[in-house]
């Protein structure tokens, strides 16, 4: 019988769920980006971002030490802003409130997802322009890439190619297993619009 793997904290024998920690470990380590963290005091956070955030002016990207959300962008509530995005807190105390509601704070070096929130890396942008930023950077998760793409890049050519034939939009999504509305918005232009 194959022995169990435990946790690879230090003093912890509880037995391993995912990337080598425990539950408890691994849950700190998703919610803080270390197993052994905890939660962050407001005083805490909020001293990092008065004195190190705000006074940071170089070139290079200054990485978020507390928190992440899931998908690596800074988190965290900074005292009298709503948002929980670092980020967005760091660049309204940088640049003012965003022009209208439609403004996304965005990352002018792309590296948004690697925690950065260097105020001058910072600026308020439109979703339009943020994309558009994102498909610049590389760091835009198109077709396949994208995870819930149900369809490679190939399935998207050959789609176009069955209705071009005159195979009806729910016959040609029938056989990729998607929705007629995702074959139509894919001939359309509407996705996938960047794939020749």
């Amino acid at each position: 019988m194959a022995e169990r793997a435990i946790c690879s904290v230090e003093g912890c024998d509880k037995p391993h769920l995912a990337r080598t920690y425990c539950n408890d470990h691994y849950r700190r380590f998703r919610r803080h980006g270390d197993p052994l963290g905890g939660g962050t005091g407001q005083g805490e956070l909020r001293r990092w971002v008065d004195d190190v955030a705000m006074h940071h002016t170089g070139g290079e990207c200054l990485i978020w030490p507390f928190g992440r959300h899931k998908d690596g962008y800074a988190q965290g509530r900074y005292p009298g802003l709503t948002t929980g995005r670092a980020y967005r807190a760091i660049c309204e105390l940088a640049h003012g409130a965003p022009p209208s509601p439609d403004h996304e704070a965005a990352h002018i070096c792309g590296q948004g997802q690697a925690g950065c929130v260097a105020p001058n890396h910072l600026m308020w942008k439109t979703k339009r322009d943020n994309e558009a930023d994102k498909v610049a950077h590389g760091t835009l998760m198109m077709g396949s890439a994208h995870v819930n793409s149900r369809l490679s890049e190939s399935d998207v050519r050959v789609a176009r190619m069955l209705v071009d034939a005159g195979m009806t939009h729910r016959a040609v999504a029938e056989r990729f297993g998607v929705s007629r509305s995702t074959i139509s918005l894919i001939v359309s232009g509407a996705t996938w619009a960047w794939l020749d």
